[in-house]
């Protein structure tokens, strides 16, 4: 187990921008989508947008709580494209059936998973397939 204190990868959360970031990886995209932004590729990032999953409900007298998925971006592109991304460096089998209900019930919106790959200048952020 993991004190509350830490978090459940044992990494460094890094701070930038008034916040802290869950990764290095999470900040370093945020960072991409600015650059994007300031070329007027990228109209709108919003953070950490909340997908509800499954309403609260009452079982044998009991409350269960409501689901929800919570992503990293929605990238609102010049184009008028939306992209709602999660940045992954590594999947776990409880997130890939999130992931999965997640497209089920949002099939018209465009979700992808990403990761980066190299170093600066030359990295790039690729899609992941579940």
């Amino acid at each position: 187990m993991f004190n509350k204190k830490d978090n459940k990868y044992n990494n460094k959360k890094p701070e930038a921008y008034g916040r802290k970031w869950d990764s290095q990886m999470e900040l370093e995209f945020y960072e991409y989508n600015l650059e994007l932004k300031e070329r007027g590729q990228v109209i709108d990032i919003e953070l950490q947008p909340i997908f509800l999953l499954q309403d609260k409900y009452t079982y044998k007298g009991k409350t269960v709580r409501k689901m929800e998925y919570k992503a990293d971006f929605k990238i609102t592109y010049s184009d008028g494209s939306i992209v709602v991304y999660d940045v992954k460096g590594m999947i776990l089998n409880d997130f890939k059936l999130k992931w999965k209900l997640l497209r089920f019930i949002y099939n018209d919106m465009d979700f992808r998973l990403i990761r980066s790959r190299g170093r600066k200048p030359n990295k790039i952020w690729e899609e992941i397939e579940v």
